[in-house]
Order: structure tokens, then C-alpha cells, then sequence
């Protein structure tokens, strides 16, 4: 795991190397004519931040201070998302030019070999392809420039979605048909909640008004959908006092996500404990008062009618990702009922197990795509670079008689902001009839 660790190090900044390279072309072609103290300004200024970064990526990587103050933690890959994703963006402008002019270059030697023509206009038109200095209109300048102004536009938006979209909880309201539902559950309020991550959290007060929101609610019952901690259960202690305050009637029932099993630890001191980690974890989530299903069912009754909540541990077909979830096992020695619910923390484990081996099961609440926290939503429009990786990344689906909510998340990991995609608390409400 160490070299692992030692790959994605030495990765990360080869890949900021490049792309720092690359973009500072950029700008000494903009300040090439400014006075020689603005130059060397610039230059400083643009050279320190990566300096910065490599500075603290060592750090953490060879003395862990990162692991330990997590405030600092928090912001500097916030501060890193920000600066890399704008230079992202002037750099593929940069690249797409590059590689545009390449093309041309090549063709018009071959369309000159071939048809064996010497003009002067072609040469002008060549040497101004390959000679970036070139001054006549500078189409390299031009580049230069709109790179640098479109690198401007994620860095305001990430600077704003760190600012004031991280804690902008949004309450979700959601009423869903189950026909086979009994008379006595309908109108059952139930909530859900997902992806705390409670290790990124810096703001008690804005986390704890999230949590007034949830009670505000009066659900029936409570769900929460795994990824309590980033990586150690530790990041959870300071959170238990006022997750602790999410009570319903029926029961607060909770799963695990990928990130509560300490798999992206690379440094446990040994195996033991890492699952003395878990059993932390497991203690956390009974000191709350909450129920957590490992792959097992719980019988929910009202008025002596019943239905079924199955919860399972974390079950994902993409990357590394665990397959610790086993809905046969959960399922064992369950009683017939007319409805079944089922917590699984990745959707994926719907696409590709739920929805073809298990048709019983009415409803799949998931979480863990967080909606990206990016993207945009507008009426029914909804729009994300996680659904390239999910098909079902947030909201509610149907497919054929099964449905599917994925929450967006209450937390969030690595870039401390939402933009578009807000922090949700579901309220579903189930209906027998529409």
C-alpha cells in the first residue's frame, strides 16, 4: 500500500508539473513585453504556489501532518481542486491549439511533397503555424489569452461553491406509489440522510443546522446510507453528541460505505487494527442510537401490518470498490411481507445485482456519488459528470416495477464546496395510491 501511495505521490506531481509547464508559456507570452519587475513578479507568483503544493504534498507524504490537523487538510485540497482544475482548462485550450496547428502543419508538407508546389503564401501561412512569436494578428496571444479567461471561470465558480455551497442543505420531498403497501404505511414519513464524510466537516454550527433541519421533519423513521468517516473512525467522535439528536419513532438504521472500512489507510500499524477501526466505527453508530444493519433485515410494524428493511454492507462494480454486500444473507429467515426496502450505499449494486436478481425488492435507497457536487439542475433538466460513471447518480428512478433514490449526499470528500449540487436531506413519503 505504501507503494501505492508512493505512485499516486509521484503521479500527482508529474501531472501538476506538466500542466504548471505548460500554462506558464501562456503567460510569459502575455508579460514578454512588460517591464522587467512585473516579470519577475509573475514569475514568483506563479511559481510559488506549486511550490507550495509540493511542499505540503511531501509533508503528508513522508510525516502524515495533513492526517493530523484536519482543518488544514480540508482547505488545501480545496485550495488544490481550485487552482488545478482552472489551469485545466487553460491548459486544454493551449493543447487543442497546439495539436490543431500540428495537424496542419503535417498536412500541408505532405499536400507540398505531393504535389511538388513552392508558394510563398503556403510558406507565410507555415512559418506562421510553427513561429508562436510570429506578429501579425497573434493568433498564439489570442490563445493565450481566452485559455487564461476560461481557466478564470472554474476558479470563481469553486471558490464560490466553497464559500457558500458546502453546508446549503436542501430538504428533498418525495412521494412515492408502492401499491402492495398496507393500509396502516400509508403516509410512513420516512427520511433519508447519506455520505456525512464527518472527517471533512470544519463548521459545527453550519453542520448542526443541518441536523435542526432533519429533526424539524418528524419522520417516522430514519435511514442513513453509509460513509460516516473519510477514513478513520476517529474523524467521527467529535460529531456523535449531535448526530446522536436524529431520533424517529421507528428507529434511526444506518449501512456502510466504502470509506467506513479504513481501505484507504495505506499506514495501519497492522491488520488488527485496522479492524479494531472498524469496530470503533460499529461502537460510534450504537453509541448514536442507531441501527447498523450488516447484512441483515429488521420487520417494521404498524397497526400489526409489516414490511421489510433489508440492510446490507457496501456492494460497488466500480474501481476497488468493496463487494461486502449479501442480499441473500440479509434476507434469510425473513417472513413474508408485501414491501421491501433496501439500503445499499452504491447504486451500482442496483444496476447490477438489485434489478436482476431481486425483483422483489419495491425500493433501493443509495448514496455515495454525491452528484459530483457538481453540475446543474433546473426543473427536470439535470446534468452531471458523475453520470458518466453512474447511471443513476442522484434523484429518483423506476425501472419496470423497482425503484431507485439516490441521495446527493449531506457531507462531502476532497473539494470542501457544492456547486449545483446541493447537500440533501430525502424526505419519502409512501403512498398507496397516487
Amino acid at each position: 500500500m505504501q507503494s501505492f501511495k508512493l505512485k499516486v505521490f509521484l503521479g500527482t506531481i508529474l501531472f501538476t508539473l506538466l500542466v504548471d509547464m505548460y500554462v506558464w508559456q501562456a503567460i510569459k507570452l502575455l508579460i514578454k513585453e512588460k517591464a522587467g519587475w512585473y516579470q519577475k513578479m509573475i514569475t514568483l507568483l506563479f511559481w510559488s504556489v506549486p511550490a507550495i503544493i509540493l511542499v505540503i504534498f511531501t509533508t503528508n507524504m513522508f510525516i502524515g501532518y495533513l492526517d493530523v490537523h484536519k482543518t488544514l487538510r480540508t482547505y488545501f485540497l480545496g485550495f488544490f481542486v481550485i487552482i488545478y482544475a482552472s489551469k485545466l482548462i487553460t491548459f486544454l485550450f493551449l493543447i487543442i491549439d497546439d495539436v490543431k496547428r500540428l495537424f496542419i502543419l503535417i498536412w500541408r508538407l505532405i499536400e507540398r511533397y505531393l504535389l511538388r508546389e513552392k508558394k510563398d503564401a503556403e510558406e507565410e501561412e507555415m512559418k506562421e503555424a510553427i513561429d508562436p512569436e510570429k506578429k501579425k494578428i497573434n493568433r498564439s496571444e489570442f490563445i493565450a489569452r481566452a485559455g487564461i479567461l476560461a481557466g478564470s471561470v472554474p476558479f470563481i465558480m469553486l471558490s464560490r461553491g466553497m464559500v457558500s455551497g458546502a453546508y446549503k442543505y436542501q430538504v428533498r420531498r418525495v412521494n412515492l406509489v408502492l401499491p402492495n403497501l398496507p393500509e396502516a404505511f400509508d403516509g410512513l414519513k420516512m427520511l433519508q440522510i447519506s455520505d456525512v464524510h464527518s472527517g471533512s466537516f470544519t463548521d459545527k454550527d453550519a453542520v448542526y443546522k443541518g441536523i435542526r433541519m432533519i429533526k424539524e421533519q418528524k419522520a417516522n423513521v430514519v435511514f442513513f446510507t453509509g460513509d460516516f468517516v473519510n477514513n478513520r473512525s476517529n474523524e467521527a467522535n467529535e460529531w456523535v453528541e449531535m448526530f446522536s439528536e436524529i431520533k424517529a419513532p421507528m428507529g434511526v438504521f444506518s449501512i456502510l460505505g466504502n470509506h467506513d472500512y479504513g481501505d484507504y489507510v495505506t499506514d495501519w500499524k497492522s491488520p488488527e487494527a485496522k479492524a479494531q477501526n472498524l469496530t470503533d466505527l460499529v461502537d460510534i453508530h450504537k453509541n448514536m442510537g442507531w441501527h447498523l444493519m450488516r447484512n441483515e433485515h429488521v420487520i417494521l410494524e404498524k397497526e400489526n401490518k409489516r414490511i421489510g428493511l433489508i440492510g446490507v454492507e457496501n456492494w460497488g462494480d466500480r474501481g476497488r470498490f468493496q463487494k461486502f454486500g449479501d442480499i441473500d444473507k440479509a434476507q434469510a429467515g425473513m417472513p413474508e411481507v408485501p414491501v421491501k426496502i433496501l439500503l445499499s450505499h452504491d447504486p451500482s449494486h442496483f444496476d447490477t445485482i438489485v434489478c436482476k436478481q431481486h425483483m422483489d425488492i419495491d425500493l433501493t435507497l443509495s448514496g455515495h456519488t454525491h452528484g459530483f457536487q457538481f453540475g446543474i439542475e433546473l426543473g427536470d433538466f439535470r446534468w452531471s459528470p458523475s453520470q458518466y460513471i453512474y447511471p443513476h447518480w442522484a434523484d429518483l428512478y423506476k425501472i419496470e416495477k423497482q425503484m431507485l433514490y439516490v441521495n446527493r449526499g449531506y457531507g462531502f470528500l476532497g473539494y470542501p464546496g457544492r456547486i449545483g449540487i446541493l447537500p440533501e436531506i430525502t424526505l419519502i413519503t409512501l403512498r398507496k395510491t397516487a
